[in-house]
């Protein structure tokens, strides 16, 4: 009787651990103190990553005991030079970038660079020919 008072339910864990992806994909395998399969990946909105294997990756534990688990993010690379407060640097495997910065400038960056739709330069429609 005094037993059944001792014992409280389980409150709901959370945290988070490192780990390596060993799936790549977006339903990845990660191994964090043994392997998880088919977590899900999570980002900002309107952003799509997929990671590699071999990623370190930080995974998020939720929900009674920590079962439920998804992958957020992976460490920093380190920020470009120059790099101020409040700009974006996205970047992939191969050297295609894309860095925002402070002062409204764009630098775009790639070794085939496709435009589809309508161009405009300086509000200008810009129209290439066939030469």
């Amino acid at each position: 009787m005094w037993l059944s008072k001792q014992l409280k339910p389980m409150e709901p864990a959370a945290g988070a651990d490192l780990g390596v992806t060993t799936i790549a994909g977006d339903s990845v395998g990660v191994s964090a103190k043994g392997e998880v399969r088919n977590l899900p990946v999570y980002g900002p909105g309107g952003f799509v990553w997929l990671p590699e294997s071999g990623n370190g990756v930080l995974v998020i534990k939720g929900g009674p005991g920590g079962e439920e688990q998804c992958v957020a993010g992976m460490k920093q690379a380190s920020p470009p030079d120059g790099m101020l407060p409040g700009e974006i640097f996205l970047f992939a495997p191969g050297g295609a970038s894309v860095f925002l910065r402070r002062d409204g400038s764009l630098e775009l960056k790639g070794v085939n660079v496709s435009i589809q739709g309508e161009l405009s330069i300086n509000g200008r429609a810009c129209r290439l020919c066939d030469c």
